[in-house]
């Protein structure tokens, strides 16, 4: 009868046991997968790293950045944050950690030499030309480039026969100023959606490498043209003309200028999509108070991203999935720098009212682009970190 009891106790406390590390192992699971990230496309990696490289957190890194205003004589007075008088640096001593491994530090040295021979193009708006010049930055501790700069913004580094090049577009398709007045700061833009912008796309197979980038414009009023003909507008206040959303624009683009990279025959080099950028603007918007004033990253727990950029961001993501698909049949490399949430959480980055806009002798608040140096020289560590494996 005790052995009898003492076996049945034995297997309840057993069983309780059990129940405990099965409900233990759930609770941890959900936990784990409660973590805010954002999906990463279902594409064919180019490198076979199984770390994923995007999945992390911010850190403190006291050591500061890899170069500073004063080592660095190609940064823009917009971006110059330190110049213009911003108080704080802790902005700079922050890294990104990836959850299961390292993100190797940038090498100038490594990334010159696996570029010797080759040429890079940024497509885009103003915030791709601001990856260029933290690019620009982080090679100066290596090498100083000669500005060929005529059309376009052109460096070439003649040690390394390595040309880097912004080409300005920041629709990606062909377009131009609507109003009457030609004003692009608040003016209408017509968009030919089927029709690549030849600002890049006669340009772009001299290229071995090129980032594709673009978003803030989409928020702009717009008029669509499809097949020569007017197929409607985003906020443009015309009755009689069909509303279509801005998504629907900013999926064709991209499909239209994934495919016109596919279909030029004499393309043969890797395509890397660098997801979009929010902005950060609190307490208004840009022109109408707009700020961006904290001094620290945020917390996962702290924001999340607002439905327009999520929607922006797998619009992209879905895109580069059909081009992936259709590109290999031609041995393409399309590849995905996935820093939406990343760039999202540094609200901290931004010149705000530390820097004057180009060719304007203002200030303003500049919730859009990223100090230099700042958080935006880790798109280009991801950049090396991939094109190592091509």
């Amino acid at each position: 009868m005790e052995k009898t009891l003492e076996k049945t106790v034995s297997t309840k406390v057993f069983v309780f046991t059990l129940s405990l590390i099965v409900i233990s192992s759930i609770t941890l699971s959900f936990l784990k997968s409660s973590r805010s990230h954002l999906p990463i496309p279902s594409i064919p990696r180019i490198s076979d790293k199984t770390c994923d490289v995007f999945k992390g957190k911010w850190v403190p890194y006291p050591q500061g950045p890899y170069y500073s205003n004063e080592t660095c004589r190609l940064i823009v007075d917009q971006h110059n944050c330190m110049k213009f008088g911003r108080p704080d640096t802790e902005f700079m001593k922050w890294r990104w950690k990836p959850d299961e491994c390292e993100l190797p530090r940038f090498d100038a040295a490594q990334f010159l030499e696996v570029a010797r021979g080759k040429s890079m193009a940024f497509v885009g708006d103003s915030v791709a030309r601001n990856q260029m010049e933290s690019l620009l930055c982080l090679l100066a501790h290596e090498a100083y480039p000669e500005d060929k700069s005529h059309n376009s913004k052109l460096w070439f580094y003649a040690d390394y026969n390595f040309t880097l090049s912004a080409l300005w577009s920041p629709f990606l398709v062909k377009s131009r100023a609507a109003d009457i007045n030609n004003n692009s700061s608040n003016g209408i833009f017509t968009l030919y959606l089927d029709q690549p912008d030849e600002e890049w796309s006669n340009k772009i197979e001299k290229f071995d490498y090129v980032i594709v980038s673009a978003g803030q414009w989409f928020f702009r009023p717009m008029l669509f043209y499809q097949n020569s003909r007017l197929i409607g507008c985003y906020n443009c206040n015309q009755n009689n003309i069909t509303s279509i959303s801005k998504y629907h624009a900013y999926r064709t683009a991209f499909r239209t200028a994934f495919e016109t990279l596919i279909s030029r025959n004499n393309y043969t080099g890797a395509i890397f999509l660098r997801t979009f950028s929010a902005a950060h603007y609190e307490n208004g918007e840009w022109d109408k108070g707009g700020n961006c004033g904290r001094t620290r990253p945020f917390r996962s727990n702290e924001s999340k991203l607002e439905d327009v950029n999520m929607e922006f961001y797998l619009i992209q993501v879905e895109e580069l999935r059909k081009a992936k698909e259709k590109g290999k049949k031609r041995g393409l490399i399309f590849e995905v720098i996935n820093s939406t949430e990343i760039m999202w959480l540094r609200p901290d980055g931004h010149p705000s009212h530390y820097g004057k806009f180009m060719k304007k002798n203002t200030t303003v608040n500049d919730c859009v682009h990223w100090c230099l140096p700042g958080p935006i020289d880790t798109l280009n560590q991801f950049l090396l970190y991939f094109i190592n494996a091509v």
